[in-house]
């Protein structure tokens, strides 16, 4: 779902062509570079905007740095100038015991701001991992901008998403907050919000009491 909202939200054109392009095509030369749809020549474009990269699953930090090593070493930094993975930072908590890990927003894509010309897409094209932009084969279509403002602020600004093994029956330790030191049993679990309700027993009567998961320690 996260791929095709990307997809439908963020390109400009709503009648993309989106066959799959293999990197062997790309390296064999078989690949076509921007055309203009009305000459049938080299797309000319001096505006720098952002382009979606689909690349391979799992490869999207790869492609970032294979491609800042080939605009280093093809002098193309005049060109392409940013690329970016988005990613939040992830915390799960098992065994009553924190790790924290970098989890991919939109995993297969990577952002890239350029000036598309022939050149330029040869490069980002041609680049180890990368499948296809997004848009046709010969026409890669430039992303909203205000869609990549918020993408990048929501990278810079993001709240920790904490990720606890329970499950509805496990009971729990409410260590902060007005419950705190009182034990209680998961009867709802809301991982998307990082919380969960629990059963405790306050004066011999049990109350539905929703806690976060920072406020429980698992039993």
């Amino acid at each position: 779902m996260a791929k095709k909202k990307l997809e439908e939200e963020m390109i400009e054109d709503s009648t993309v062509d989106m066959e799959d392009e293999s990197v062997q095509e790309a390296e064999s030369g078989s690949a076509s570079a921007p055309v203009d749809i009305k000459t049938d020549k080299p797309a000319k474009n001096n505006q720098k905007r952002w382009y979606i990269v689909h690349t391979y699953s799992g490869y999207e930090n790869k492609v970032k740095v294979n491609l800042e090593k080939r605009i280093e070493y093809m002098n193309m930094a005049d060109k392409i100038f940013r690329i970016e993975v988005p990613q939040k930072t992830v915390t799960q908590v098992k065994g009553g015991k924190k790790q924290e890990k970098d989890e991919k927003i939109f995993p297969g894509y990577v952002l890239v701001e350029m000036i598309m010309d022939e050149d330029s897409w040869y490069v980002v094209r041609h680049t180890s991992g990368v499948t296809k932009f997004v848009g046709s084969a010969k026409k890669p279509i430039p992303a909203k901008e205000s869609e990549i403002k918020r993408i990048i602020h929501r990278t810079d600004t993001q709240v920790q998403k904490i990720e606890l093994d329970v499950k509805v029956g496990d009971k729990v330790r409410i260590i902060s907050g007005p419950f705190a030191d009182f034990d209680g049993d998961i009867i709802e679990v809301y991982p998307d919000k990082a919380k969960l309700r629990a059963n405790v027993s306050i004066f011999g009567r049990e109350t539905p009491v929703e806690l976060e998961y920072k406020q429980i320690q698992k039993l």
